[in-house]
C-alpha cells in the first residue's frame, strides 16, 4: 500500500507576510511529482515548510505522513519519520566526513525507530555505503572528503543524493536541485535521482526550469502562482510552460475568475 504526504489548506507566512495562501497537494510513494512556477510564487517557502524551517509560521492547514500532523513535529522528528530534503544551498561541514555523516543520520532513524537499537557496526555500514556508491556510480573517496567542503556544485548535489540513496526515505523534497548546475553535472544528478526512484519512494521536484524534466520524467505537474497551486496535468504541462511562459497559465486563471464573474 502506497504512503502519502498530504497537504491539505496550507497557508503560511514569513516576517508577517503571508507567502502560501492554501496549497493542496498529494505526494504518493511510487510518484514523481514536479512543482513549477516563476520565482517569488512560493515554491521553496513550501519546502522549508514542509521540513518545520524556524522561520516560517504555519497559520491554517495540515501537512499529513503515516498518521502524523507534521506541523507538530520538529524538523529531526520529520527527518526520522521518513521525510527527505534537499536543500537549494546545502551547507558545508567542516571536519565532519560524508561518511561518518552518513552513519551517524542512520543510527539517529534507527534509534528514533528502537531505542533498543544498537545501531549500525562500520562493516555494515561501509557495505551498505559501497552498494549506494556504486550504485550511483561515485567514486569510493568521494566517502571520506569532509561533507560539501570544497565541492562544485555538482558534488554537493551528488553528495545529496548519496544522502537520499542511504538513508532510503519514503519522501524526499528536492528543492531547485538543477541550480547552477552545468548540463554535465545536471545529468549525472538526475541518473542518481532515476536510479532510486520506485514503489518505495515519493519524489517532489521543485524547480523553475523545465530542463531537469528532460532527464527526470514526472506523472504529475503542477504550477504554483501566488502561493497556491492553480494548474496540475501531466509531463506535457511541462512541455507547454517551456513553449508559452508563465503568463500563459495567468491568462487561464483570469479567463477563468472572469467566467465566475
Amino acid at each position: 500500500m502506497a504512503l502519502a504526504l498530504e497537504i491539505r489548506g496550507l497557508h503560511a507566512s514569513v516576517e508577517g507576510k503571508e507567502i502560501l495562501k492554501g496549497v493542496d497537494l498529494t505526494v504518493k510513494t511510487g510518484e514523481i511529482h514536479a512543482l513549477m512556477g516563476p520565482n517569488g510564487t512560493g515554491k521553496s517557502t513550501l519546502a522549508n515548510v514542509l521540513m518545520g524551517h524556524p522561520s516560517y509560521q504555519v497559520s491554517a492547514g495540515e501537512i499529513l505522513f503515516k498518521g502524523k500532523n507534521l506541523v507538530e513535529l520538529a524538523p529531526d522528528e520529520r527527518s526520522r519519520l521518513g521525510l527527505f530534503m534537499a536543500f537549494q544551498y546545502p551547507v558545508s561541514i567542516s571536519g565532519l566526513s560524508v561518511a561518518n555523516f552518513l552513519r551517524t543520520a542512520i543510527n539517529s532513524r534507527r534509534k528514533a525507530a528502537d531505542p533498543e537499537d544498537k545501531g549500525i557496526g562500520v562493516p555494515e555500514f561501509r557495505r551498505v555505503l559501497k552498494e549506494k556508491m556504486d550504485m550511483l556510480k561515485m567514486p569510493h573517496e568521494f566517502a571520506g572528503r569532509y561533507l560539501n567542503e570544497g565541492f562544485s556544485g555538482g558534488e554537493k548535489k551528488r553528495a545529496e543524493i548519496l544522502q537520499l540513496a542511504t538513508l532510503e526515505p519514503e519522501i524526499a523534497i528536492l528543492d531547485e536541485t538543477d541550480s547552477g548546475l552545468d548540463i554535465d553535472a545536471l545529468r549525472v544528478v538526475s541518473e542518481g535521482v532515476n536510479a532510486l526512484a520506485g514503489p518505495k519512494l515519493g519524489i517532489l521536484i521543485i524547480t523553475h526550469y523545465q530542463r531537469i524534466l528532460n532527464y527526470i520524467k514526472p506523472h504529475f505537474v503542477h504550477v504554483m502562482l501566488d502561493g497556491r497551486i492553480v494548474e496540475s496535468g501531466g509531463p506535457d504541462l511541462a512541455e507547454h510552460l517551456e513553449e508559452r511562459g508563465y503568463g500563459w497559465v495567468r491568462e487561464m486563471q483570469e479567463e477563468k475568475a472572469a467566467e465566475v464573474l
